[in-house]
C-alpha cells in the first residue's frame, strides 16, 4: 500500500485544522493551552525580574554584586580575570587601628576605600553629627568620615583632626550609612572612613597585619558567573567568594523562600495546564472517532492516522504557546508598570528565557497530555463507518497516566529544580488522587440507594453523575484539583507571609551592645530596661576555638567552604545558659540535667554545625580558650532561628562551665525611632560597652518582604485565572453529551425551567464533592510540603472546611453558564444531527 508523504500529511493537516478552527473543542483546547503559557510565562518573567530586583536589592549590603574578600591582597591573576571580563571593579581594606586626638584615643575600625566604591548603594553622611543625612560621595585624600559615635566618645566635631597610624586626617562629614556595613558584624568598634590613597602613609598595613582585603566586582550575571567559574578553583585558603546570597544569612534566606514559593504557585499553573490539555485532547478524540474511521476506510494507516492528528494539535499548540508567551510578557510589563511606585526603581530585563520555558512547558504539557486521546484514535475501526456504536480500544493504562505523570514531572523538575518540592508534589498529588477518587466512587454508589427518594430534578441531576461513575470521578477530581492548587496558593501565601513577618515584628531588636563588663552587668541591665520594653537577656561570651572532635584534629573533618570550616576557621562566641533561649528548639538529646557519665561538662551544638562537622551525641570536643584547652561532650542539638535578630550562638555550654575565665556580655535591644540622644548618652555612661546598630538590616529585609508579598499577591490572580479556564474546559468536554441528553428530554417534554434545576443539582453536588476532596488533599500535600519542602511546623487549618460550601458555589455557577448552549439548542435541530 502506498504511503502518504510528509508534506502531503502536512498539507492535509493544515486543511483540516484550518476548516475545524470553529470547533468548539479546538477553541478551548488553544485558549486554554494559550491562558496556561500566558500564566507560566508571565509569572516566570514576573518572578525571574522581581528576584533580579530583590537580588540587586540585596546585593546593595555587599556594596557589590560578587566580594572576593580574604585576609592577604588579591593576586594580581585575579584582578585581571575580572578586568578582562569588564566588570566594574573596587577595593576596599578594613582594619583595626587606634584613633589619636588632642582629646584621647579610641579603637576604631577603619576602612580605606578608592573613589569607585561602592559599586552597588551609596555612602551617605551629614554635615553635623544627627544631622540630615545626604547620600553620596566619598572621602578625598586626606579627608576621613567618622561615625557619631566617635564623635561623642572623642568629643570631637567636624573640622577637627584625628590620627590613623602615621598620618594624619581632616575631619571632613559624619559617617551615617555604609552598604555593606549591615552585613558585618565583626567591626564592631567605630568606623572610620578614608581614601585608599592615603592608606601606605599610615604604615598600619605591614606584612603580618590583620587587616581584611576585599575586591568588589559588578556587572552582568553572565561575566560574574564566568569570573567566579575562572578563580573559585584557585582561590587561597584565606580567600573567599560571597554574593548576596552568602553575604548575609537573612537576606539569603527570604529570597530563596521567595522563589520556592513563586515556583509552586509556576507548578500549580502548569498542572492546571495539563488538566485543560487532557479534557480538551479527549473531546478533541472523541469527535473525531467517524473522520478517523473514514481516513482508515480510504487507505490511511494506523501510524499515518494518529500522525495526521498529532501535526493538528503541534500547530495549533505552537501558535498558541507563542501567542501565550507574548501575552505573558505583555502581561508581566503592564504589571511593572502599574506597580512601579512600589517596586524598586531599577527592574532588570529577563531575556527570553521565561518566554522559551513557557513555550516548552506548554508543548510538554499538549505531549504528555494528548498523546493517550490521540492513540485512540488510530485504533478506531474501520467499520464504524457503518456502525456508529464501535469504539476504539482504550489505551493501556500505563500509557494513559504513565505518559501524564512523566511529562508532568519533567515540568515540575524544571521549574523547581528541588527533588523534595517535586516529589512531595507528585507523591502528595497520586495519593490524594487514589484515596480521594476511591472515596468519591464509594460515594457514588451510596447515592444510587438514595436516588429514589429523592425529587425529580435531583434524580436527573444525580442520574447524570450515576450513569458514568468512573467519568464523574474524574469530573469530580479534576474540579477538586482546580480547588486544591488555589487553596494551597492561598494557604502558603498566607502562612508564609505570616511566618516571614512574624520574624520580622515592628520592635525586633536594632541593636546589638556588646562587651559589656561583669562589673557593669547588672547597672547596664537596669538602664537597658528603661530604654527598651523587650530586651534580649544579657549572655557571658567568652572567645574560644573549636580544635578536635574525639581527639582528632578538626581540620580534618571539615569540606572545604562548608559551614563546618568555616566556623572552624575563627574564634566562636562561647556562652552558658541555664534555659534554653527562647527561640531555640532541641531537635536531639536533653538539656542540662545529670552531668555525662564521665564527668565531661556539656555542650548544646546548633543542628546545622553539627550535621556539617558530623558531630552526634556523646561526642567530646576539645576547645581552645584563653590559651587553655577544655573538653566538653555533646549532650543536646538545638535549630537556631538565625533571623530574628537575638543573640545566637553555636555552643551553650551549662552553667559554670566557663565561669573561671574572663568574659563580657551581649545582648539585643529595640530601640524605637528619634531616640539618638538616648542612644549616645548610653554609650557616654559605658564606654567600653560597643553599639552595633542594625536597623539597615531591617530596613532592607522588611523592603524585600514587601516586594515578596506582592508579588504573592499577582501571582495567585494569574493562578486563579488557569484555575477557572480549566474549569470551563472541563465543562466542554461533557458538552456534546449534555446537549443530546437535553434535546431528548425536552423532546419527551420536559420543561426548560426543570432542566435548570436539574443541572444545578448535579453541579452543586459535583462542586461540594470536589471542595471535600480538594480540603482533605490540601491538608495533605500541604504537610508533605511543610515537613519536607518549607521546615515548617504543620497544624490542620479548619477553615478548609468552607471549600464544599465554596465548591458548590463556584462550580454551580461556572456550570450552568458554560453548559447554557445545551438547554438553548433547540431538540429538532439536535436529534435531526443525530
Amino acid at each position: 500500500m502506498r504511503r502518504l508523504s510528509l508534506a502531503r500529511l502536512v498539507a492535509m493537516a493544515t486543511r483540516q485544522l484550518l476548516r475545524d478552527v470553529r470547533c468548539g473543542e479546538l477553541r478551548v483546547l488553544f485558549f486554554s493551552l494559550l491562558v496556561a503559557v500566558a500564566a507560566s510565562s508571565a509569572i516566570g518573567y514576573f518572578s525571574a525580574r522581581l528576584n533580579a530586583a530583590m537580588l540587586l536589592r540585596a546585593t546593595e549590603f555587599l556594596g557589590a554584586d560578587l566580594v572576593l574578600s580574604g585576609t592577604s591582597q588579591a593576586s594580581r591573576e585575579q584582578v585581571e580575570h575580572g578586568e578582562r571580563l569588564g566588570l566594574r571593579h573596587a577595593q576596599a581594606v578594613e582594619f583595626s587601628s587606634v584613633i589619636a586626638a588632642d582629646t584621647g584615643i579610641q579603637l576604631a575600625s577603619v576602612k580605606a576605600v578608592d573613589s569607585a566604591y561602592p559599586l552597588r548603594g551609596e555612602l551617605k553622611s551629614a554635615a553635623e553629627p544627627y544631622a540630615e543625612e545626604q547620600p553620596g560621595g566619598g572621602p578625598k585624600a586626606g579627608e576621613a568620615w567618622a561615625e557619631a559615635r566617635l564623635f561623642a566618645a572623642l568629643g570631637l566635631k567636624p573640622g577637627d583632626r584625628i590620627d590613623v597610624g602615621q598620618q594624619s586626617f581632616h575631619l571632613s562629614r559624619v559617617l551615617t550609612f555604609e552598604p555593606d556595613r549591615a552585613g558585618d558584624f565583626y567591626s564592631l568598634t567605630p568606623r572610620v572612613l578614608i581614601n585608599l590613597a592615603d592608606l601606605d602613609a599610615t604604615g598600619i598595613v605591614q606584612p603580618g597585619s590583620r587587616v581584611r582585603f576585599r575586591e568588589l566586582w559588578s556587572g552582568s550575571s553572565e561575566a560574574l558567573s564566568e569570573y567566579r567559574a575562572r578563580i573559585e578553583p584557585g582561590l587561597a585558603a584565606n580567600q573567599r567568594l560571597e554574593d548576596a546570597r552568602d553575604g548575609n544569612r537573612q537576606i539569603g534566606g527570604a529570597l530563596a523562600r521567595a522563589e520556592r514559593y513563586l515556583n509552586l504557585a509556576s507548578l500549580a499553573a502548569v498542572l492546571l495546564s495539563g488538566v485543560a490539555v487532557a479534557l480538551s485532547a479527549t473531546r478533541f478524540a472523541t469527535r473525531r472517532f467517524d473522520a478517523s474511521a473514514l481516513l482508515r476506510c480510504l487507505g490511511l494507516s494506523r501510524r499515518e492516522t494518529i500522525f495526521l492528528y498529532a501535526l493538528q494539535l503541534g500547530m495549533l499548540g505552537i501558535v498558541a504557546c507563542g501567542l501565550g508567551a507574548g501575552l505573558g510578557w505583555l502581561t508581566q510589563s503592564v504589571l511593572f508598570h502599574l506597580l512601579d511606585g512600589l517596586l524598586p526603581p531599577v527592574i532588570p530585563a529577563a531575556g527570553l528565557l521565561p518566554a522559551l520555558a513557557g513555550i516548552a512547558t506548554g508543548l510538554l504539557a499538549l505531549a504528555g497530555f494528548a498523546l493517550p486521546p490521540l492513540a485512540a484514535l488510530g485504533r478506531v475501526p474501520p467499520l464504524r463507518v457503518l456502525r456508529r456504536d464501535l469504539l476504539p480500544l482504550p489505551p493501556s493504562a500505563w500509557m494513559v497516566y504513565g505518559a501524564a505523570l512523566i511529562a508532568l514531572a519533567l515540568i515540575m523538575w524544571r521549574l523547581s529544580l528541588d527533588l523534595k518540592l517535586t516529589l512531595a508534589l507528585l507523591g502528595g498529588g497520586l495519593v490524594a488522587a487514589l484515596l480521594l477518587g476511591g472515596l468519591l466512587l464509594y460515594g457514588l454508589q451510596t447515592l444510587r440507594r438514595l436516588l429514589a427518594r429523592a425529587t425529580l430534578p435531583w434524580r436527573l441531576g444525580l442520574g447524570q453523575l450515576l450513569r458514568h461513575p468512573l467519568a464523574a470521578a474524574g469530573q469530580s477530581l479534576a474540579f477538586g484539583l482546580i480547588l486544591l492548587a488555589m487553596a494551597l496558593i492561598a494557604l502558603l501565601r498566607a502562612e508564609l507571609l505570616d511566618t516571614w513577618q512574624s520574624q520580622l515584628p515592628a520592635d525586633a531588636p536594632n541593636h546589638f551592645a556588646l562587651n559589656v563588663l561583669p562589673a557593669e552587668k547588672e547597672a547596664f541591665a537596669i538602664r537597658l530596661a528603661a530604654l527598651s520594653p523587650h530586651p534580649a537577656p544579657l549572655y557571658p561570651v567568652v572567645p574560644g576555638r573549636l580544635t578536635a572532635i574525639n581527639g582528632e584534629a578538626v581540620k580534618q573533618l571539615v569540606s572545604k567552604d562548608s559551614q563546618g570550616e568555616r566556623a572552624v576557621q575563627r574564634d566562636l562566641s562561647l556562652t552558658w545558659a541555664a534555659q534554653l533561649p527562647s527561640d531555640n528548639r532541641l531537635v536531639a538529646g536533653r538539656w542540662w540535667g545529670e552531668q555525662p557519665q564521665d564527668g565531661l561538662p556539656g555542650v548544646s551544638v546548633e543542628a546545622k554545625l553539627a550535621n556539617n562537622l558530623g558531630l552526634k551525641l556523646g561526642d567530646r570536643l576539645s576547645f581552645s580558650v584563653g590559651g587553655l584547652q577544655r573538653d566538653a561532650q555533646v549532650t543536646s542539638l538545638r535549630e537556631v532561628d538565625w533571623d530574628n535578630f537575638q543573640p545566637n550562638f553555636y555552643m551553650i555550654f551549662a552553667p559554670g562551665t566557663l565561669a573561671d575565665l574572663p568574659a563580657t556580655y551581649l545582648t539585643s535591644f529595640y530601640l524605637p525611632p528619634q531616640h539618638d540622644r538616648e542612644l549616645v548618652e548610653l554609650a557616654r555612661s559605658f564606654p567600653s560597652v560597643t553599639l552595633l546598630q542594625v536597623e539597615a538590616i531591617l530596613a532592607q529585609l522588611r523592603s524585600i518582604l514587601a516586594q515578596v508579598t506582592l508579588a504573592v499577591e499577582f501571582v495567585l490572580l494569574f493562578v486563579l485565572a488557569a484555575g477557572m479556564t480549566v474549569l470551563f474546559a472541563g465543562l466542554q468536554a461533557t458538552l456534546d453529551e449534555r446537549i443530546r441528553q437535553g434535546a431528548l428530554l425536552r423532546a419527551l417534554g420536559a420543561e426548560r425551567a426543570l432542566l435548570l434545576q436539574a443541572r444545578r443539582a448535579e453541579f452543586a453536588l459535583l462542586g461540594a464533592s470536589s471542595g471535600l476532596l480538594a480540603a482533605l488533599g490540601c491538608e495533605l500535600v500541604s504537610a508533605l510540603l511543610y515537613r519536607f519542602a518549607f521546615d515548617l511546623d504543620w497544624q490542620p487549618h479548619p477553615w478548609l472546611l468552607t471549600l464544599p460550601l465554596i465548591g458548590a458555589l463556584v462550580i454551580g455557577a461556572a456550570g450552568i453558564l458554560g453548559t447554557r448552549r445545551a438547554l438553548n439548542s433547540s431538540p429538532l435541530t439536535v436529534l435531526r444531527e443525530a
